[in-house]
Parts: C-alpha cells; structure tokens; sequence
C-alpha cells in the first residue's frame, strides 16, 4: 500500500523511498520530546526536495502533506516560543521580520532586490514587483492573505531579473511571519 497516489509509470513523481525516509524522520521528530534536542523544523520541511523518478508519488499529494506537516511543526514551534519569551517578547519579534521585510519591500520597484547579469534568468521584477505590494497591502492594511498564496506564488523567467534567492529567503521570512502569527 502506497502513502500517496503515485503518477503513470511514464510520468514523473517524487521518489517514493526518498519520501518515505522523510516522512519516518518527521514522525520520530514530532513523536519526541519537544523539550529536547529539535531534530526537524517547519523551515526545514519547507526546503525539503525530493529527486524525481517514474511512476513516484504525486508532487501534487506529497506537497500538500508537507504544507500541513509545516503548519504543525510551526504551530509546535510558536508555541514553544511563546511559552519560553513570553506572548509580548513573541510577537515583538514577529513584528521585527515584518519590519525588515516591509523595508526592503518599500525600495523602488525594479529595485529592490540585486539583479542577475544580462546572460542569466532570474525572477521577472514585474511579478516579484506586483506580489510585493500584495505584501506590503497584507503587513500595513491587513489585507486578506493566505500562507499558500506566499508558498505557491510563482514568477516568470526574466534575462537580468531579480536574485531567485533573495526573493525567496524573503518569501520564507514572510511565512515565517505569517505561520507565528496564526
């Protein structure tokens, strides 16, 4: 019996044993002492990649798992926090990333995150621009925003666009926030 729906045998899917082996780890994890020693993280589930082979698992089902598996690791983990800071000094320090995110947000479009040469893709700054203001909306005006909206965004390609890791290690803090916040 399989945990997830694997793909046709000619399309690709998430190694199956790759995947397996992780989901083990992230039970011994969540089974073990939360006082103790942290084995895995929500931002570690979120960095989690998978090589890819034929008939694996769907990318679809496994990525939807992960996405709940962070929210209860990250639920663990703000509670833990707020239990050892205290609820004031928890949300002070959401409100620090929020802060850092919103000034590097508030640089001018098409500036504000470094640029790949001519000769390289990045993130197309006009995306990355226009989510950002749905950003900038979400932290200063409380517009309406999901935590899966940040995790499953996507930009185009773009010759001499924006730094795919500086995008998003700031799409990362934003979850962050969002995820300690909840």
């Amino acid at each position: 019996m399989s945990t997830f729906p694997r793909t046709r045998k000619s399309k690709l899917g998430y190694d199956v044993d790759q995947v397996e082996e992780f989901l083990q780890q992230a039970r011994r994890a969540y089974d073990a002492d939360p006082d103790g020693v942290t084995l895995l993280t929500a931002a570690d589930i979120r960095h989690t990649a998978f090589t890819m082979q034929k008939g694996g698992y769907s990318t679809s089902h496994v990525d939807s798992a992960l996405e709940r598996l962070e929210d209860a690791f990250a639920s663990r983990e703000r509670e833990a926090a707020r239990s050892a800071l205290g609820d004031s000094a928890w949300y002070d320090e959401a409100r620090t990333t929020a802060q850092v995110i919103l000034n590097r947000l508030d640089r001018p479009e098409g500036h504000r995150f470094s640029r790949t040469s001519v000769l390289t893709f990045g993130y197309n700054r006009a995306d990355v621009d226009k989510f950002a203001g749905r950003l900038v909306r979400y932290f200063q005006d409380a517009r309406p925003m999901s935590v899966d909206e940040v995790r499953t965004v996507t930009f185009r390609p773009q010759r001499g666009g924006y730094k795919e890791i500086q995008v998003d290690l700031l799409l990362d803090s934003v979850t962050d926030v969002m995820l300690a916040v909840r």
